[in-house]
């Protein structure tokens, strides 16, 4: 997938930012809870999203599919899927590793939407994203319908309080 930086300007094509963050489970349990597990993908995502000192303003989704255990090595993958104006939406996979037989397994995957943001805290535009593969163009496809979703839901909220 192709970004253009820093702002939008066409034919500047990039690469994007992506981000792979390790972490070992280590509490006094012998799995780890949603709760803790909830947080990494933030903080893979906002690594995603760091270029555009971007904050955290919703978090879509978060399945858990599986147990990670203690002495696992959780890797986080993320990715920018979508953006739009001043929002992104970032995708992080989950993966344990039972360090000792080398299996992985994909444990939970999130969507987060993050806003950019400048010095004062006002929303700044994001440079659009160019898919290039199948994948990526199916991600950039379906992050679009829901961004359409959230925008509809949003305004269908704000109608109701009147």
């Amino acid at each position: 997938m192709r970004r253009s930086w820093p702002i939008p300007q066409p034919g500047r094509p990039g690469t994007p930012p992506r981000c792979k963050l390790n972490a070992r489970a280590e509490p006094k349990l012998r799995s780890i809870s949603g709760g803790s597990n909830a947080v990494k993908p933030s903080l893979a995502a906002s690594t995603d999203a760091d270029e555009t000192n971007g904050l955290v303003a919703a978090i879509d989704r978060l399945d858990f599919l599986n147990a990670v255990h203690v002495g696992d090595m959780v890797v986080l993958k993320s990715s920018i899927h979508y953006a739009h104006r001043s929002s992104m939406e970032v995708g992080v996979r989950i993966e344990a590793e039972r360090l000792q037989t080398g299996e992985r397994k994909h444990v939970a995957s999130a969507k987060l939407i993050f806003v950019a943001l400048d010095d004062n805290c006002k929303p700044v535009p994001v440079p659009p994203i160019i898919p290039e593969t199948p994948d990526e163009k199916r991600r950039f496809e379906n992050a679009h319908k829901r961004y359409l979703d959230r925008t509809e839901k949003r305004a269908k909220e704000r109608a109701s309080r009147g």
